[in-house]
């Protein structure tokens, strides 16, 4: 444990055992060898709250360790729940989910009991003391969202902070992410990138968020909702360039997995023909072309007069500015003589 962790008073039931709470038991082989989802080692056994009948037997169900455990799980297919998310989630005193009902699906799968609690946007203000004070009693408690590894999207942020300042010890179990499994199945380049999650709903705002984007060098990531994917990727193809490499995700680990790729045009025109897709959509936006020749005076006049068709002068030559690098001012200046009326 780490120097300056504050540990709760909660009593170890079995004052015998001498298995650190953070070492691997050894586990006896016994009929959970019989669950597909077992190492064929036997190595693994599930680990079952008092009174369960898989844990009469063995000595593994002690409770966690005080502090908070930040547990992912599967992001659509079950079978990517981890073993030790498992064993966490069935040792928990509390789980503090997004969503009990939607929660109570995957554990009822895998015959985890623990009592469930719903911790979200809504109520975390609310909930928050409360959690401290079973931290400060020596709880251990399992922090999850409704789908992938929780904090990204969620307000969970804000319990470990406070849990840290308090001197909590604060863990996590790693496992699914849809950001990352969109971004590996994507083909496009991963050394860097920059995960934006879900972009305005109206036009003008999400125009706003995608102009301060343009300029970061990797690839993008946004979240978005079907019904808004066609309207996102037109004003993703203005704001970050038609031409850019994309591509779109969605039901990512189900049956229905499809990654669809292209450049932003081609994306807008296939979805604004196709309609909404179903299922949770996640973009990856390629970099930017880095090739350095800037563009042609022809090619910058043409896409300022396109530009000032539908924005402001101003606007035209930030947008511009963005897109290339190009001196704003000097871009401002070229859209004034554009925009003024020929003497012919």
């Amino acid at each position: 444990m780490p120097s300056g962790t504050r540990h709760g008073t909660k009593p170890n039931p079995d004052q015998n055992s001498s298995t650190p709470d953070d070492a691997a038991p050894d586990f006896a082989p016994d009929d959970v060898s019989e669950n597909p989802l077992s190492p064929p080692d036997n190595s693994f056994r599930t680990q079952g709250n008092a009174g369960d009948r898989s844990s009469k037997h063995d000595e593994s169900h002690l409770p966690l360790s005080s502090g908070l455990y930040l547990v992912a799980t599967p992001i659509g297919n079950l079978g990517d729940i981890t073993f030790r998310a498992l064993d966490i989630l069935k040792r928990a005193d509390i789980i503090l989910c997004e969503d009990t009902r939607t929660s109570g699906k995957l554990l009822s799968r895998y015959g985890v009991k623990t009592k469930r609690i719903a911790y979200h946007e809504h109520n975390a203000a609310k909930l928050r003391p409360e959690i401290m004070d079973r931290l400060g009693k020596g709880q251990g408690l399992a922090l999850i969202s409704d789908a992938g590894t929780p904090l990204i999207n969620d307000p969970g942020y804000k319990l470990v902070r406070d849990c840290k300042a308090e001197g909590f010890n604060v863990t996590a179990a790693p496992g699914a992410s849809s950001p990352i499994v969109a971004l590996i199945l994507s083909g496009l380049p991963s050394d860097h990138f920059f995960y934006a999650g879900f972009l305005p709903p109206k036009t003008m705002a999400r125009k706003k968020e995608l102009a301060r984007f343009a300029p970061i060098p990797g690839s993008l990531i946004f979240l978005e909702s079907p019904k808004r994917l066609a309207a996102s990727l037109v004003d993703m193809a203005e704001m970050l360039g038609g031409t850019r490499e994309a591509a779109v995700t969605r039901e990512l680990t189900k049956m229905f997995e499809e990654v669809r790729n292209g450049t932003l045009d081609e994306l807008a025109a296939h979805y604004a023909e196709q309609g909404a897709p179903k299922g949770e959509v996640v973009v990856i936006v390629g970099p930017a072309d880095e090739t350095g020749n800037e563009p042609s005076p022809e090619d910058i006049d043409a896409r300022l007069s396109d530009l000032i068709k539908t924005h402001r002068t101003k606007d035209a030559a930030d947008i511009l500015a963005k897109e290339t690098g190009l001196k704003k001012r000097d871009l401002y200046n070229r859209a004034l003589a554009l925009a003024k009326p020929s003497d012919d």
